[in-house]
This record gives C-alpha cells, structure tokens and sequence, in this order.
C-alpha cells in the first residue's frame, strides 16, 4: 500500500485494495436494533452488486459471520456481525448483531456446575483456581503430610505466599495429564479496527452461547448525533433510522475521519457562495421547464429592481457538509436542499413545484469553488431526473481516500451510487439498479 501525502497532487493515480471489499449500508433504529442492505462489492478492482454477486444462494458479502465495520464520515461507530439473511421479493436483507464502538461484548452465561476453562469466548484466558478436592474418609490421611505440619495462616500484610499457592495450583492443574475438563477451541479474537470478509462455514457456538443484543446502553450510544452539520447522520422516515456506511474487508487501510474543520466565518462564507450557485442553478432550470415565461421572468425582474432585490426561489432544508477526503487540507462541499420558485403572474404551473438540488464544489487553497455536480429534479421528472441525496463520505474502494455515496430516488425506486471525486467532476464507480 502506497501511502498518499498531503504534498502530493490531490487527484494522483490511485492504489486500491485488491478485495474482496464490501460496502453496505446499516440501518440502524433508535432502540438499537439493526439490519444491513448490501450496496457493492469489489474484487480484483472491478464493482459488482454485492446482492447478487457470487449467491450461492446467499450472496458471498452477506454469509453469515461476516463482520462490517460502520463507518460514520470515516469514524468507526461499531461492528455489526451477519447471523442471517432474508430475501424481500428481489433484495436482499441482513440480521445480525450491532456491538457499538467502545461496548464490550456480552458476556456469557454459565450454570452452577459448568467449570470455567480457558480460551471461552467471554474475553481472554484467566488463570483460576480449582476447587479443593473433598476428603475421602475411608482413605487414611497420607503419612507424609501430618495435620501438625500446615502451613500458618497467610495474613493479608504478606499475600506473596498466597500468589504462589495459586499460581503452582494453576499452572499443575492446566498441564497435569488429569485434568478432564474439555477445553473449548479458543474463539478468534474481534478485531475492532477492521472488519474481517468471512469466507466458508460460520464458526460454531457452544451451547447456550447467544450472540449479544442491542441494549438501552448502545441506543444511548447510536442514537447521538454530532453537533456540526459535517457530521450529522442519515435518517430515513419519521422512526428516525439512522443510515450508515459499512465496509467489510480483510485487509485495506486503516479508517480516518473525512471531515473537514473549519471556523463559523470561513463557513459561513462558502455557505453564502453555494446558495447563489443553488439558485442560479434551480432558476435556470425551471426557465428550461417553462415554469417561468421570460415577459413574466423580465416584469418580475423590473419590480424587483425597483424594490431593491432580486428574484430568488425559497430554498429549504439546506444541509451542507465538508469533507476532506484525500487529505489535502482541500475541502469538498455538498449541499443538498429543496427549493420553490416565487410565484409569478402569469408563469406556468410548472414555476410552483417542489425542486430538489444536490451541489458538489470543490474549494481551492484561495477559497474560490468549482463546480463538480449539480443534479436538479422536481416533483413532475422524478421518472427521467432521478433525485440524489448524500449518505456520508466513505473509502469504497479501500486506496484510503473516500467516494461519495449517495442515494438515487426515482419513480422506479431506490438504488445507491458510489462517484469518485476527481478534479473537475465526479466520476461514477458503481451505480446500482433501482428496486
């Protein structure tokens, strides 16, 4: 793996994973409970729809087991691990486990009789202590060792000699050819930092063993949302799911966050420059549209000179994000928000719908922005002008440095899009089918 310096171009050759590198998205409720869709999966370089690639019948990114690490604008949030799918009409669907980033892993009941060994699943091998062995009373007490000649009660100022007697106790009792307890087959240890792409049949658990739940302890935890519109989390619907990125790789590079700092005032100021793109953009279009006759776009104008202002169209629910996603201290901005044109006397039916505009910039180290992606729809084109919304920044491809992915809305349905951001545009790597 090359490693990418900041002093480097910003848009060099790239040296991507060689996978297999799954990317899903997990949706993940209030109450904790969460399931994953699968998006895309790479081999040898090459996106495939991770929902039909290799199923035999399950597609190979959803065999049970496999680990996904979910990815918030880089930052690990948790794994969550696949215990069994379902089929919905043509989609797949993933259950599993979600072990929130921080969380320990539950542990594991025992019984009163179970003896505890080594290597169990609960967390790494302890050293214990056996318990005593009972006398026999029709066995004499063995001459060699008289009841006169016990050792002294240890005292709690000197416990060297206790530690001792434990560990002696121990250590002869895990080597002694006598000792028949079963020894379980020491579990893999979980990687928090990567996830692992599992390959063949899941590992087996020991009876008794459930694989941990959601608890009220991690929607506390997964159901926080950052402060700055940067890091605020996907939601879909009124329940409030949120919707995050997932990657599944045995190898690839070490995650970093992609978010890109910066002051109110330097915010402010790009936020000013991408909303007069925005409307210049939304106005342009509904002309196209005929939503606005030109005698009526040029009567509205003149009054509005009068006025002092400007016709504009009403923006809403503007998010704008900032990411540095090559690490050059270069940021990217995407905004998305939906708009309606003033009405005007005169104007066509059309200047009254609801649009939705996405805007991709990228700022130079001067502050000035170029346009990358712009993509206009409205209520009426959703068939031809599907309409796009942004997931989160995420690194698909596993080179270390992250795509956009977002989510493509039309009449035909959903499907979700990885672009690659290059130096004037961006560059589709996957574009899934819409179901």
């Amino acid at each position: 793996m090359v490693l990418i310096h900041a002093s480097q171009a910003q848009y060099a050759k790239r040296t991507a994973s060689k996978g297999p590198r799954a990317l899903g998205l997990l949706e993940l409720a209030a109450n904790g409970k969460a399931h994953l869709i699968p998006i895309a999966i790479m081999s040898e370089g090459k996106f495939y729809d991770a929902g039909a690639y290799k199923a035999a019948p399950v597609p190979m990114a959803l065999e049970p087991q496999n680990v996904y690490e979910a990815l918030r604008s880089g930052v690990s949030q948790g794994l969550f691990t696949i215990t069994g799918v379902r089929q919905l009409k043509t989609n797949w669907i993933a259950e599993g486990t979600w072990l929130p980033a921080g969380s320990a892993p539950a542990k594991r009941a025992h019984s009163a009789d179970e003896k505890p060994v080594m290597g169990e699943e609960a967390g790494p091998p302890v050293l214990r202590r056996t318990p005593a062995e009972k006398p026999n009373p029709e066995s004499k007490p063995p001459e060699s060792k008289p009841p006169e000649t016990k050792p002294p009660e240890v005292k709690p100022s000197s416990p060297a000699p206790s530690e001792s007697s434990s560990t002696s106790a121990s250590s002869s009792t895990s080597s002694g050819p006598t000792n028949s307890a079963p020894a379980e087959a020491p579990a893999p240890p979980d990687d928090k930092d990567r996830p692992v792409l599992h390959r063949g049949k899941p590992a087996k658990r020991a009876q008794g063993a459930e694989a941990p739940l959601a608890t009220a302890k991690a929607e506390k935890t997964t159901s926080k949302t950052g402060s700055g519109k940067s890091s605020a989390p996907a939601v879909l619907g009124p329940s409030r799911v949120q919707l995050i990125p997932a990657i599944s790789d045995a190898g690839g590079p070490e995650p970093r966050p992609y978010t890109y700092d910066m002051k109110a005032e330097e915010e402010q100021k790009y936020r000013k420059k991408l909303l007069a793109l925005a409307a210049e953009e939304i106005s342009t279009r509904a002309r196209q549209l005929g939503g606005i006759a030109p005698s009526s776009t040029a009567h509205a104008t003149s009054r509005a000179r009068k006025a002092g202002t400007t016709v504009q169209p009403s923006l809403d629910d503007v998010q704008l994000r900032f990411f540095d996603l090559s690490n050059t201290n270069e940021p990217i901005l995407v905004l998305t928000a939906t708009a309606h044109m003033p009405r005007v006397a005169g104007s066509a039916p059309a200047g009254e719908l609801q649009y939705f505009i996405t805007l991709v910039a990228h700022a130079d180290i001067y502050g000035e922005l170029r346009k990358l992606f712009s993509n206009i729809s409205d209520t009426q084109h959703l068939d031809a002008i599907p309409r796009m919304e942004l997931i989160d920044a995420v690194d698909a491809d596993g080179d270390g440095r992250a795509e956009l992915l977002f989510c493509e809305i039309s009449d035909a349905g959903t499907a979700f899009n990885i672009y690659r951001v290059t130096g004037d545009q961006l560059w589709p790597l996957f574009e899934g089918t819409p179901q």
